[in-house]
């Protein structure tokens, strides 16, 4: 039934084997946190672009990640692929009793609700609502995260209103500091704001930020494709003008007039 998934199994085996290859047979779960990272990234980058071919590449690669992550634990006498599928199965079943005992709910929120419950019995040795949240992550996703567990705790805003004078306050804060340091605590005392403010209106800032760069990166190349001269050599006015002329040639590109 998973032929193919046994068969990259058995791969990744013979390529950490003896007569496999050095540079696989060399890699470790820390050599490999960066690839991990990358190959998820990749993944999402696809489902933005609507790109299921590209997707299904970035799938596998992350797949990759996680036999061979799987791989290195079985030779370390530690735990092996059959385990790890073990475990989620485990876990999915147990969070999911609406599906597979006899829990009745009435809407996603309570299946979210009973979710986290069930969590926190599967993992008694939290004793905060702020353990758990992952190091590794970006700073963005992380922030979000930690807003979202505060407000479990009924640590939140009245209103959009006071979270608005909550940010421009901040802004405030980032006008008046003394030095460096202070410039960068309220710095970030903004983001974190704005983080409050996006997850307010339902938006996850780390996707809202990706949307962005990607823009700006599709606006500049434009600039530089309409560019008469180096971008150096252009006055201030002129980059604006340049910018506008981009933005709006890239407007009509997408809407196929061009």
């Amino acid at each position: 039934m998973h032929k193919n998934l046994e068969e990259l199994i058995k791969t990744i085996e013979i390529l950490r084997s003896p007569n496999g290859c050095q540079w696989d047979r060399e890699q470790t779960h820390a050599t490999l946190k960066k690839n991990m990272l990358e190959e998820a990234y990749e993944a999402v980058d696809a489902i933005n672009d609507n790109d299921t071919k590209h997707l299904k590449e970035e799938l596998g690669d992350v797949l990759l990640q996680v036999v061979l992550h799987s791989q290195i634990a079985s030779e370390n006498g530690e735990f092996n692929i059959d385990d790890v599928a073990a475990g989620i199965n485990k876990k999915l079943i147990h969070r999911h009793p609406h599906v597979f005992g006899n829990l009745k709910v009435n809407s996603t929120d309570d299946i979210l609700r009973n979710w986290e419950e069930l969590k926190k019995e599967e993992k008694p040795h939290r004793k905060s609502l702020m353990d758990g949240i992952s190091k590794a992550q970006s700073a963005l996703m992380s922030a979000l995260k930690i807003s979202k567990k505060a407000v479990k705790a009924g640590f939140e805003w009245p209103d959009e209103k006071t979270l608005y004078e909550c940010v421009f306050s901040e802004f405030d804060e980032f006008k008046n500091a003394k030095n460096q340091d202070e410039k960068e605590d309220e710095f970030g005392d903004i983001l974190f704001a704005l983080v409050n403010l996006a997850r307010w209106n339902k938006i996850d800032p780390e996707q809202a930020l990706l949307r962005a760069n990607k823009k700006f990166m599709a606006r500049f190349r434009k600039m530089e494709e309409l560019a008469t001269k180096n971008l150096e050599e252009y006055s201030l006015e002129e980059y604006d003008k340049l910018w506008q002329l981009a933005k709006t040639k890239l407007k009509q590109e997408n809407a196929g007039i061009l």
